[in-house]
C-alpha cells in the first residue's frame, strides 16, 4: 500500500510539472491525467466531461477504456445520469452497484454495450464553479472502489481544473497578443493602433458626416476608392464612432494571405485539421467577436470562400476548419476594394448575393487629386512624423515644393504622398524641403501657372481641375458633380467663386447645361 501511494504521489508531481510548463497540449494533458487516474485506481475506464457554456450540456472531452471512442458521441444534461447529478449537486459519489442506482443513465451503457458496475464520479472546480465531472468506472478484478480511490480522484480533478485554467489563460493571452499584433499595424504607435485622419477639404468633411451616420448602424458597409486613398482609415473611423468602439477592430488584407491559408486565418482551425495544425487556433472572425472586422481588398477573396463569408453575414455563424460544430459571433463587417465589383459580378468573378449583402452602405473615398485642400495638411503631418523618426529638424516646405505637390496628380494618392515626403526627409540637405527634394514625375504634373502663395495655388489647382471635368462632361454641372462626388450646389458655388468660364467657342454647346 505504501508503494502504491509513493507511485501515486510521483504521478501527481509529474503531472503538475507538465501543467506548469509553457509547452503543452491541453487535450493530451487531460488524457494523461485521466489515464493516470484509471491506472492508479485500478479502473478499466475513465472519462472527463466538461460543460458547454452555450448549450449547458456536458460532453465527453476525454473518454478512455474499451468503449471510450463510442462514449464520446453522447452528451449529458445537468441532472441526467450520475455525471449529470454530480454536476448539478456539486457533490462526489462512490457506487458499488451503479446499474442499480436510480440516477444511472442506462442509454449510454446499452448503446455502447458496456455495463457500468462500480464507479466514482467527482465534480471539477474552477474558482468555486463546477465546470465538469471526472469518472472512473469498473474497478478491476471485481473489487470495489475505496475511499482512498475517491480522495485520489479528487486530487486528479484539481489537477485537471488547474490544467484547464492555465490553458484558458494561455489561450486568452495568445488571442490578445494576436489581436494586438493585428491591430497595431502602424509601427509609430498611434493610440490603440489607429491612424489619425487628416482632413480639411469640404468633400472629405462631407464623407465624415456620412461616416457618423453609418457608424450608428450595425449594417455592413463597403468602402470604395482607388488604391492609397485611405479606405482603412475610414473603416477605423466607422468603428471608433460606433457603439463597438471599445471592442476589437480586426484587420484582414485578403490579398496578402495565400489562398490555402486564408480560410484558416479567417475562421480558425482545430488540431489535426491539416498538416501543421498542431493545436486549436482562433481565426480573425472569432477574434473580432463583439467588435468589427475589416476585410480589405475584398475583391481578391476566392470564390470558394465567398459563400462562407455570405453565411457569416446572414447567420453570424461559421465552422472552423476541421470542425462541424458552428461558432457564433457578434460582429460588424466592413469591406473595402479598389476594384469594380459590379464588373466582377458580371464576369462571374464575385458572387452577386455577397456583393449586395456587403454593399448595404456604400462609401466612396475620393482620390487625392479631387481634394487639394488636404495635400498641404497631409504633407505637413508626414513631415513632422518623419522628422521625429529620423531626428532631423525641418522648417517646412518651400513655396515651389507646395506648388509642385498641388499641381501633381498623385496617381498613388495618400500612400504616394507619404512615400514622397519620407524620401524628401531622407535626401534633403537643407532645413526646408524644396521641389527638387520631392522627385515628382513631370509626366504627372498638370498645367503650371505663376503662383505666389498657398491660397492662390489651391484656387488655381481647383479651377483647372474643375474646368477639365466640366469640359469632359460638356459643361453639364449635374454630371460633373456626380463624377467629382460633390453636391451640384457646391459645384456651382466653386464655379462662381473661382471664376471658371468656358472659352467662347464652347459657349453655345453648354449654355443652360445643368
Amino acid at each position: 500500500m505504501q508503494i502504491v501511494d509513493v507511485l501515486k504521489f510521483k504521478t501527481f508531481v509529474e503531472i503538475n510539472t507538465r501543467i506548469n510548463s509553457n509547452f503543452q497540449d491541453i487535450n493530451d494533458l487531460l488524457t494523461e491525467i485521466m489515464a493516470s487516474a484509471a491506472r492508479l485506481c485500478d479502473a478499466e475506464a475513465s472519462s472527463l466531461l466538461l460543460v458547454d457554456k452555450k448549450t449547458g450540456f456536458l460532453h465527453f472531452e476525454v473518454a478512455l477504456g474499451p468503449k471510450g471512442s463510442e462514449a464520446k458521441r453522447f452528451v449529458v444534461k445537468p441532472g441526467e445520469g450520475i455525471a449529470g447529478w454530480v454536476f448539478a449537486h456539486n457533490e462526489a459519489v462512490i457506487l458499488s452497484d451503479a446499474e442499480k442506482d436510480r440516477r444511472h443513465l442506462f442509454a449510454i451503457s446499452r448503446d455502447i454495450d458496456y455495463p457500468c458496475e462500480t464507479m466514482i464520479a467527482v465534480p471539477m472546480h474552477v474558482k468555486e464553479e463546477c465546470i465538469g465531472v471526472l469518472e472512473i468506472i469498473n474497478k478491476k478484478d471485481g473489487l470495489l472502489f475505496t475511499k482512498s480511490d475517491l480522495e485520489w480522484l479528487e486530487i486528479f480533478a484539481n489537477q485537471a481544473a488547474l490544467a484547464i485554467t492555465n490553458a484558458q489563460s494561455m489561450e486568452h493571452a495568445h488571442g490578445e497578443i494576436q489581436r494586438l499584433q493585428i491591430e497595431l499595424t502602424d509601427k509609430q504607435g498611434w493610440e490603440k493602433g489607429y491612424h489619425p485622419l487628416i482632413a480639411k477639404s469640404p468633400i472629405i468633411l462631407e464623407k465624415l458626416d456620412m461616416v457618423e451616420r453609418i457608424a450608428q448602424t450595425d449594417s455592413s458597409a463597403l468602402i470604395l476608392g482607388e488604391s492609397g486613398v485611405g479606405k482603412e482609415l475610414f473603416a477605423e473611423q466607422i468603428h471608433l464612432r460606433s457603439p463597438r468602439r471599445n471592442a476589437p477592430f480586426i484587420r484582414v488584407n485578403c490579398a496578402a494571405l495565400p489562398e490555402n491559408l486564408l480560410e484558416s486565418e479567417l475562421f480558425g482551425h482545430v488540431r489535426g485539421a491539416f498538416t501543421g495544425a498542431v493545436s486549436n487556433r482562433k481565426g480573425r472572425f472569432e477574434l473580432a467577436d463583439g467588435g468589427t472586422i475589416f476585410l480589405d481588398e475584398i475583391g481578391e477573396l476566392p470564390l470558394s470562400l465567398q459563400a462562407k463569408l455570405l453565411h457569416v453575414l446572414q447567420q453570424k455563424t461559421f465552422e472552423r476548419v476541421g470542425e462541424a460544430s458552428p461558432v457564433t459571433v457578434d460582429l460588424r463587417i466592413l469591406a473595402a476594394t479598389n476594384r469594380d465589383l459590379e464588373d466582377m459580378v458580371e464576369k462571374g468573378e464575385f458572387r452577386n448575393d455577397l456583393y449586395y449583402r456587403l454593399n448595404v452602405l456604400p462609401l466612396y473615398v475620393p482620390p487625392l487629386r479631387q481634394r487639394p485642400e488636404d495635400i498641404p495638411e497631409l504633407a505637413q503631418f508626414f513631415l513632422k512624423k518623419y522628422s521625429l523618426e529620423m531626428k532631423k529638424q525641418f522648417d517646412g516646405f518651400s513655396e515651389d515644393a507646395l506648388q509642385a505637390m498641388l499641381t501633381y496628380s498623385w496617381p498613388g494618392n495618400i500612400r504616394e504622398l507619404q512615400n514622397c515626403v519620407e524620401r524628401a526627409c531622407v535626401l534633403a540637405q537643407h532645413n526646408r524641403i524644396g521641389a527638387g527634394d520631392l522627385f515628382l514625375k513631370r509626366t504627372n504634373l498638370v498645367e503650371k501657372e505663376e503662383i505666389f502663395d498657398l491660397k492662390t495655388a489651391l484656387d488655381s489647382f481647383k479651377a483647372g481641375f474643375i474646368k477639365r471635368a466640366l469640359e469632359e462632361n460638356k459643361w453639364n454641372q449635374t454630371a460633373t458633380a456626380k463624377i467629382l462626388d460633390i453636391q451640384r450646389t457646391y459645384l456651382s458655388k466653386l464655379i462662381k467663386d473661382l471664376g471658371i468660364e468656358p472659352v467662347q467657342a464652347e459657349h453655345g454647346a453648354r449654355t443652360g447645361g445643368r
